[in-house]
């Protein structure tokens, strides 16, 4: 999903390199609180795991492409301002090593596949952990659910966009079909990937995964109850 350049006008490329200006600034400061010895680590890590997942790309017309995000398993393993953070490097070098994206588009792409796979992603992880049993095993599912979400709600957001200040000659339902069907299809392999690569450490250690905190904290709590009921 890389825009390249010329694919919006300049209002907005200017408006989503706006948003992603102010994410960024959000997110630093969000990581602060995110970002520990056991993370820091992790955070380069999954910059680069989602950097690898991207190269796999998928044509779908007028010179844009459809390829994994990542940024679903980068905040359910980082924490979301983390992820913002790290998907946003992702796209910069890709743009200007890789001329994967075009340099006045840097602000769509990071905003439509790092801001929006990330709130999307992790919203409803999230919203289906406060409502479900707070059990280690349903992390990764979790996890899968929502970027598999996360991936068809961001090609509606790049159609929305180019329903807005598209200019390059592609019909809007034509690229509404692609976008959506090429994606819908991805984000089923965006969550199967996700599902095994958040199950993968939580196999060996959950305190790694920012989302497995919640359970592991209750986890605690529960052992600490059991623990002082037995001694009463």
């Amino acid at each position: 999903m890389h825009v390249p350049d010329g694919f919006f006008d300049a209002p907005t490329s200017i408006a989503t390199g706006v948003v992603a200006v102010v994410a960024i600034g959000v997110s630093l400061r969000g990581a602060r609180r995110e970002l520990d010895d056991r993370t820091a680590p992790m955070a380069g890590l999954v910059a680069a795991f989602v950097f690898a997942a991207q190269m796999l790309n998928f044509p779908v017309g007028a010179g844009t492409s459809g390829h994994l995000m990542g940024g679903a398993v980068a905040a359910v393993l980082v924490g979301p301002w983390t992820a913002v953070l790290a998907t946003s490097v992702v796209f910069v070098v890709q743009t200007l090593m890789f001329a994967d994206g075009g340099i006045t588009a840097i602000g769509t792409n990071i905003t439509v596949m790092g801001l929006a796979t990330v709130v999307v992603g992790y919203g409803v992880f999230r919203g289906l952990q406060a409502v479900l049993p707070k059990r280690l095993a349903l992390v990764p599912v979790l996890a899968g659910i929502g970027a598999f979400a996360s991936v068809p709600v961001a090609s509606l957001l790049f159609v929305a966009l180019y329903a807005v200040g598209g200019a390059a000659p592609v019909p809007l339902d034509t690229l509404t079909t692609a976008m959506v069907g090429v994606h819908s299809l991805i984000g089923i392999g965006e969550g199967l990937i996700t599902f095994l690569a958040v199950a993968g450490i939580i196999a060996v250690r959950p305190d790694l995964v920012r989302g497995a905190r919640p359970v592991l904290a209750e986890r605690t709590l529960e052992i600490r109850t059991e623990t002082t009921g037995a001694t009463a």
